[in-house]
């Protein structure tokens, strides 16, 4: 059993803590307990993060799309840089990359995923003969890695707002309402034999998705997660705009039923109005600050969605970069940058910035992927996080400055557990090696011919 010098449990930080799991469920908490014989004693104990958002292959292109084009360079363009990567991707490959990508994201202080997975078809844009091929190498590459997975197989069959045809780089991700209710019955076999994986929908955006076919797709799954792109960029705005004579956000909460089962990713651009009301309506926030500010999208309106009392996830999208403290750290940074002050992520004097972010990310991610229990609590999953005092970042470091530490200074991850199975030990993952040598395979193979 692990054993900790501290931890951080919902009612706050405890000292000597001793945590008994059963069936990969934490079964006991003792806290001022000195630690038995044969427990394995660690210093500092956080719960796991969700990330709420993550395409998985994406990670594969990560530093590609980084020269200048010859108009300047925004979503648009980096959309045809990750085009033309995925054009020959198989499933085996895609195994390979989601397997970094999911033994990073453990590395890293995230023990759970959202897939938001699109990559459906053949090269030719053809079903293959098991239409959740793909979402099979997804599901083995979280098999393992031990991740936990929420899986959410995209609905995606128009171009643009309005219906608009597809383009030729969208092909491998279409599906109609049948074809897509039979690719979600193949995903939910595709998951069956991982333990504690769940499955919900991902209407890929307003752009690529009917408002008649929103509500068909919605109504397939019932109360799990649903997940949908909004308002990432300007662009889509003003298209939606132009469209529908509402702003994306606007016209989900207006005419979709969002409620806490829902999460927005991205709601960047939205109005101080759509900010409040998003928060009121129960459904979660995806925010990927680090792909965000790659991809040049814009600042997440934080100020009005978190006074309404608006819930937030972190994601790491694009995958450009896996750490669950540096999408924190960047979401108050955006902050402070556009409001030109600190500490702006908590409105309560003396409080830590980085417990909140913390907090808030913790229950946000729990919300989202359609788990009901976070943190380290009984009938909780075992998914702990571990710091070690020799850390020079931790320093004489107590309670939330632990967090603060991790968040804005950079402390190192010691070993993680998923449903109480150790799976990092001294910052790397038990099958980091033989995930490396695959990975490096597949991208030698990938782009040797550009």
């Amino acid at each position: 059993m692990p054993w900790f010098e501290t931890a951080l449990l919902p009612e706050g930080w405890a000292r000597d803590v001793r945590v008994e799991t059963a069936d990969g469920r934490i079964a006991k908490i003792e806290t001022g307990a000195p630690p038995s014989l044969g427990d394995e004693q660690h210093a500092i104990a956080i719960p796991g993060l969700a990330n709420v958002h993550s395409h998985a292959f994406q990670r594969g292109m990560a530093g590609l799309a980084e020269r200048r084009g010859v108009t300047g360079d925004d979503f648009w363009t980096w959309r045809e840089v990750m085009y033309h990567f995925l054009d020959r991707l198989t499933p085996q490959d895609v195994h390979a990359i989601a397997s970094l990508a999911y033994a990073e994201m453990l590395e890293r202080g995230f023990t759970r995923a959202g897939e938001f997975h699109y990559l459906h078809h053949d090269t030719s844009g053809q079903p293959y003969s098991d239409s959740a091929e793909m979402a099979n190498a997804i599901a083995a590459a979280a098999g393992d890695t031990g991740i936990g997975l929420t899986l959410l197989p995209v609905f995606y069959a128009h171009g643009n707002f309005g219906g608009a045809p597809p383009v030729a780089g969208q092909r491998r991700f279409l599906n109609d309402i049948d074809s897509f209710a039979t690719l979600l019955e193949n995903c939910r076999r595709s998951i069956s034999g991982l333990p504690d994986a769940n499955i919900g929908v991902a209407p890929h955006s307003l752009r690529a998705v009917a408002p008649g076919e929103l509500a068909e797709i919605v109504s397939l799954i019932g109360n799990a997660p649903v997940h949908i792109h909004a308002a990432e960029q300007t662009k889509e705005v003003d298209d939606c705009l132009a469209w529908s004579g509402a702003r994306p956000v606007e016209w989900l909460l207006e005419h979709a039923e969002v409620n806490k089962s829902w999460t927005l990713i991205h709601a960047t651009h939205m109005t101080g109005s759509e900010a409040s009301q998003l928060a009121k309506s129960g459904a979660v926030a995806g925010i990927c600050a680090v792909t965000e500010a790659n991809l040049g999208d814009g600042v997440f309106r934080a100020q009005e969605f978190l006074c309404a009392g608006g819930r937030f996830g972190i994601g790491t999208d694009s995958n450009v970069r896996i750490d669950a403290a540096e999408e924190l750290r960047s979401l108050e940074y955006a902050q402070r940058l556009t409001r030109r002050a600190r500490n702006l992520w908590t409105s309560i004097p003396g409080a830590s910035t980085g417990r909140a972010l913390f907090d808030g990310a913790l229950a946000g991610g729990s919300r989202s992927l359609g788990y009901a229990l976070s943190g380290m609590r009984v009938g909780a999953s075992a998914d702990l996080v571990s710091f070690d005092h020799d850390d020079p970042a931790l320093a004489g470091r107590s309670g939330d400055a632990i967090l603060d530490s991790w968040i804005f200074a950079g402390s190192r991850i010691d070993c993680v557990w998923r449903l109480g199975e150790k799976r990092v030990s001294g910052g790397r993952h038990l099958a980091r090696n033989r995930i490396e040598a695959d990975y490096r395979r597949v991208l030698h193979h990938l782009l040797s011919d550009g």
